[in-house]
């Protein structure tokens, strides 16, 4: 075998081993990227609105027929201006009973105020205030409120029964806009303020039967009871105002 033709066979094998490399290198085809997922999105068409920042339509006083003079439209908001006190005053969505749901809504405060968000809300003589058989989200200005307040009466608790979780709380000042959720089906219910979740109960278990027993509804038997019923804001002698009122039924 001649020299020259090693020589070849060495350039020609080289040129072998380089095309291998190169297509061995040869980038690959990427693979279909899956997008992380996120929340669920719930259409706007699967939720009531029961106020839309221009029409009191559906809502009235409680155990009346009209809406009390003392709530208004104010720029989009349907507000309080705190003639009420610990009776009288607090209104209802009486276009619908509602039983497990979903309900959103925003509101600010004035300096030291209290309201609250009622929902299961049942009427008759026999009631002077829904929070006589209704369960309450509380409304509070915790800043500015003159103490002293037991844990249970601050913003977020489900008052009376459950204190809202501290760790999670996020408190604004008065005059701030906050967000509030009330989750509620037979065997869970939530309280969310702000996007973090600071309430979490089962009601009418063991528990909630004891608290209710042993705390400021043990005069109240029909506290709680009702597994269906309205939707109430509170007028308690403070300006509140509320706006992007939603309802999802369950």
């Amino acid at each position: 075998m001649s020299h020259n033709f090693f020589k070849i066979s060495k350039f020609g094998l080289s040129l072998i081993v380089l095309g291998l490399l190169a297509f061995s290198c040869k980038e690959k085809p990427k693979k279909e990227e899956v997008p992380i997922a996120e929340e669920k999105v719930e259409p706007e068409q699967t939720w009531i609105a029961l106020f839309d920042g221009t029409s009191t339509d559906g809502w009235r006083g409680f155990n009346s027929e009209t809406l009390p003079k003392s709530w208004v439209i104010e720029d989009g908001c349907l507000k309080s201006l705190g003639t009420g006190g610990d009776l009288g005053g607090d209104i209802v969505y009486g276009a619908k009973e509602f039983e497990n749901f979903i309900l959103k809504m925003e509101w600010k405060i004035s300096e030291a105020g209290n309201s609250g968000i009622f929902y299961h809300v049942q009427e008759g003589e026999q009631y002077e205030s829904p929070y006589q058989n209704a369960p309450e989200y509380q409304v509070l200005d915790d800043i500015g409120f003159p103490p002293p307040l037991e844990d249970w009466q601050k913003l977020g608790a489900d008052y009376a029964m459950y204190p809202a979780d501290t760790t999670q709380k996020i408190v604004k000042p008065a005059g701030e806009w906050n967000t509030s959720k009330i989750v509620f089906t037979t065997d869970n219910v939530e309280y969310w303020l702000n996007g973090k979740k600071v309430v979490q109960f089962d009601p009418w278990s063991d528990d909630w039967n004891e608290r209710k027993a042993e705390g400021k509804w043990k005069d109240y038997p029909d506290y709680g009871v009702a597994k269906k019923g309205l939707i109430g804001l509170q007028d308690h002698g403070s300006f509140i105002w509320y706006k992007n009122i939603k309802i999802k039924e369950l």
